[in-house]
């Protein structure tokens, strides 16, 4: 198997993480205020990656690349996760998941200003279909775009955020380990939320705290954070923006069939058109050729 088709996948498996969130994030945020679990989220992912940094040699960057990754995940895991609490606070789950998917749209953009990076024409459709394929799964027309003006807003900052997270992680692992610079940025954040979580710290409700309660932080933490972390940094790594990029259409598609297989929800034909044409632009975009690699991508290591 290829890394260019390894990547693709790691890609997948990190959107299929985020997309079942939104039932885990329900149940526990019954008993934990959203900061409070971010930090938990970020803590335990950190505390489970770093024997692997171990094994790996550990950390030994200079001063400028501590503080550009520090910097990356403070504005990633710190200032964007933390808009994107308030955004879906302040809106609701399916205007959350419409706003978001704008996401690959800026990835584009920012590959091209930051990375210099071009869109093929066959990237391009595949990027229209994909886009096609998500409006029909999460149906616009469900989601009250007129209302929770600051709610929406801030969801659309979150995705810009994200974008910006993403394509500088891509520059990052142009000379540093994927799995470093996943663990660096995670801390590079935790300072930035830690001080909101403890002024949320009075909301924790302990008594109501269940194993489910635990099994969806563990959840949240392990898989759609440290696992999922990691592998939408490794297919930044190993593909270009555009391309990786699209893997997060899957996040909307999974968290549609959670929602069908964990609360009852119906399957529409929109669902199945939607996520036959995601497919489909995932296919085009992966067989699309590989552009030439910028200086210094020859030394992008997983």
């Amino acid at each position: 198997m290829s890394t260019r088709t390894v990547a693709v996948l790691a890609g997948l498996g990190a959107s299929a993480f985020w997309g079942g969130l939104y039932p885990a994030i329900k149940v526990i945020m019954e008993v934990l205020p959203p900061f409070v679990l971010l930090t938990v989220r970020l803590t335990v992912a950190l505390l489970v990656l770093w024997p692997f940094v171990w094994w790996r040699g550990g950390i030994h960057w200079d001063r400028r690349s501590w503080f550009e990754v520090l910097m990356v995940g403070a504005m990633g895991f710190g200032l964007t996760l933390g808009i994107q609490f308030i955004g879906t606070h302040l809106s609701t789950a399916s205007n959350g998941a419409l706003v978001t998917t704008a996401t690959p749209a800026f990835v584009v953009l920012f590959g091209a200003w930051l990375l210099h990076e071009r869109l093929s024409r066959a990237q391009a459709v595949a990027l229209i279909v994909a886009t096609v394929g998500v409006l029909l799964v999460i149906d616009p027309r469900q989601a009250r775009l007129d209302a929770m003006f600051l709610g929406n807003l801030a969801l659309l900052l979150g995705a810009l955020g994200w974008a910006l997270y993403s394509v500088l992680v891509r520059a990052l692992t142009r000379r540093l380990d994927t799995l470093q610079v996943s663990w660096g940025a995670m801390l590079g954040g935790l300072p930035v939320v830690l001080p909101l979580a403890l002024w949320q710290s009075g909301q924790v409700r302990w008594e109501s705290i269940s194993w489910g309660t635990v099994a969806g932080i563990f959840y949240v933490a392990l898989g759609a954070t440290a696992a999922a972390m990691f592998l939408w940094n490794y297919a930044f790594a190993h593909l270009e923006s555009g391309t990786a990029a699209l893997t997060f259409f899957a996040q909307p598609v999974v968290g549609v069939l959670v929602g069908v297989l964990w609360l009852g929800d119906a399957v529409t034909w929109p669902f199945v058109l939607g996520g036959a044409l995601i497919g489909v632009g995932l296919y085009l975009a992966a067989v699309a050729p590989q552009p030439v690699l910028q200086k210094g991508d020859e030394h992008a290591r997983a």
